[in-house]
């Protein structure tokens, strides 16, 4: 027997879903089916029963009432009328027996003449008493539902009438449970088409459930689904559902982490448009169509976005679309390598630049000894040197943090060779390291921006040398660092929206210009507001002048005033202690 019931049991395991709910409803809708139909029968037995006790005793008073029957009694010979009108009235209403008898319960009428003076078989004792009453009593008949009551005659005795006969109407059990099988089988009818309406109804909504299941099992289900959740939190990218209406279903804790959300449980079922994130990073999330590797700057990360929209449906019917799934990868460290490889590449191509320069004057060095002259050949090789020499003393006499010390030097061959001067601030100090901060981040920084001041100084040297100035000094509580380009200048209108992704000049050819490009362009300074943010700093942007209200002789005028200098001019503000959220004015 246990097992047999072990059997069972890992058979009943093995069914889907869909048919553990279709057996379940169905034994749901018998169990109600069959304890309505037993409370209905129950209802219709008493409701037989109190309809009979109701037809006798209206029938009994009426007889007991009737004058008629005063004057039959005071006839010699009450059977010969009391019988055929009783017999005329239990034809009429149904009723089993009637029986008119004498105070002593002697009968002068019965529904068998045989048994007429007779004695009455049951109680009469409170209809002696004047009072009409009903009860269940076994007769002559059988078990019947009977009413006796009194028949007052003119006469009284003391404050009452006296009674002079007793009529008893009655219906045997018999009948009324006939009546009552009758009901029985149309309550019958009605359960069973109850019962099948409900079980088709189990079967249609288990077929339902098992399309959407695809007949899977409640251990199956469990076990996916403990699948599901384990790959969801144990993969390394940001994981992030949202339906068609733009709400967050479900995220992975990689994706809290990346765009910085509160627990699941917090966020699940609100608009992504109300989570804080950038306007570019939250229409990626709930776009309709797909999107791939997108890169999206973020406060302190870098994100790369990957948009998959989920439909569902039969392709045949159209498909209808449910929402998206998104992944988030971290770009932040990729980017960071990448911006350090750029700086290598720079140097690489600032030391070939440097080697094919010192060719060029080793060369000319090496004609002015064979053309004997070789005083002027030591002044041009000396010269040459001490120019850059000193160059090299001064960087590294003013900034003795290796990593911004090389990048100094690189970038100045680099603008040497574009044709730009890039000249280090006299107020330049920086002894030691740079209070903590990473040195990839002062790279990231101020690489970028000495990029886009050389190339804004290029592109505003109609008039004047292009020369770029760069100042780095640590101050007690501060590391800042300094970029001036003789450019174009820049718009203060342009000032907030510079340090977004996608904000460039390299198509319009000025600083005050731009959305960029989907080529990569317009991350330079959105990178360097990201490690600004990150380290707790500010940025500030002095634009010097308006470029769009220039006039060549304003400009001029401005350079003669200025000494040369215009453009615009980036200060970054780094603590080098306790670290804030960061700002950009």
């Amino acid at each position: 027997m246990p097992k047999v019931k072990a059997l069972a049991a890992a058979s009943i395991g093995r069914w889907s879903v869909a048919r553990r709910l279709l057996v379940l409803q169905a034994v749901v809708v018998g169990l109600l089916v069959v304890v309505g139909t037993a409370l209905a029968g129950l209802d219709a037995r008493r409701a037989a029963h109190d309809r009979a006790e109701q037809t006798v005793t209206a029938v009994a008073e009426s007889i007991a009432d009737s004058p008629n029957l005063r004057a039959a009694l005071a006839a010699p010979d009450p059977t010969s009328v009391l019988q055929p009108y009783t017999e005329l009235i239990r034809h009429d209403t149904g009723i089993d027996f009637i029986t008119i008898m004498a105070p002593d319960g002697t009968r002068y009428t019965h529904p068998d003449p045989a048994r007429i003076g007779g004695r009455f078989v049951g109680n009469t004792g409170p209809a002696l008493e004047g009072r009409t009453f009903t009860e269940t009593y076994t007769g002559t008949l059988g078990p019947s539902v009977r009413t006796v009551a009194p028949v007052f005659g003119e006469q009284q005795v003391g404050a009452r009438h006296r009674v002079v006969a007793l009529v008893a109407v009655g219906i045997t059990v018999r009948e009324i449970s006939g009546e009552f099988r009758e009901r029985l089988l149309s309550l019958g009818l009605v359960a069973i088409a109850v019962l099948g309406a409900g079980i088709a109804g189990s079967y249609l909504i288990s077929a339902r459930l098992r399309r959407q299941t695809r007949g899977a099992a409640p251990r199956e289900l469990r076990a996916m689904f403990d699948y599901y959740e384990a790959i969801l939190h144990a993969v390394r990218e940001g994981l992030l559902l949202t339906d068609r209406a733009g709400r967050v279903v479900l995220y992975n804790d990689a994706a809290r982490d990346l765009l910085g959300l509160p627990p699941s449980g917090r966020v699940r079922g609100r608009p992504a448009a109300e989570l804080g994130l950038p306007d570019a990073l939250t229409e990626a999330l709930v776009s309709p169509g797909p999107r791939s590797d997108e890169i999206h700057v973020g406060d302190t990360r870098v994100l790369v976005v990957n948009t998959s929209p989920v439909r569902s449906g039969d392709r045949a019917m159209g498909r209808v679309y449910m929402g998206n799934v998104v992944t988030l990868r971290d770009h932040t460290e990729l980017q960071g390598l990448t911006g350090e490889l750029d700086t290598v590449r720079g140097f690489a191509e600032s030391l070939r630049s440097q080697a094919h320069e010192a060719a060029n004057r080793l060369h000319t060095v090496v004609s002015l000894v064979e053309l004997g002259r070789p005083e002027q050949a030591v002044e041009f090789a000396t010269s040459e040197l001490a120019a850059a020499q000193r160059l090299t003393d001064r960087v590294v006499g003013a900034v003795s943090e290796p990593v911004l010390a090389a990048l100094l030097l690189g970038k100045s061959a680099e603008a040497a060779e574009r044709g730009v001067e890039l000249d280090l601030g006299t107020e330049s100090a920086l002894d030691g390291a740079a209070g903590g901060i990473e040195p990839r981040d002062l790279v990231t920084i101020l690489g970028n921006l000495i990029d886009n001041a050389v190339d804004a100084a290029i592109a505003g040297a109609d008039r004047r040398q292009p020369r770029v100035t760069v100042t780095v000094r640590a101050e007690p509580d501060e590391l800042v660092l300094t970029v001036a380009d003789s450019g174009a200048g820049v718009r203060a209108a342009a000032v907030p929206d510079m340090f977004r992704r996608g904000w460039t000049t390299k198509d319009t050819g000025g600083r005050d210009g731009g959305d960029g490009d989907p080529a990569g362009r317009g991350l330079g300074l959105a990178l360097v507001g990201q490690a600004v943010r990150r380290n707790g700093g500010t940025i500030e942007v002095n634009a010097r002048r308006d470029a769009e209200q220039d006039t060549e002789q304003d400009t001029e005028q401005d350079t003669a005033r200025d000494g040369g200098e215009s453009g615009a001019e980036f200060t970054v503000r780094l603590p080098v202690r306790a670290r804030t959220e960061g700002t950009v004015r």
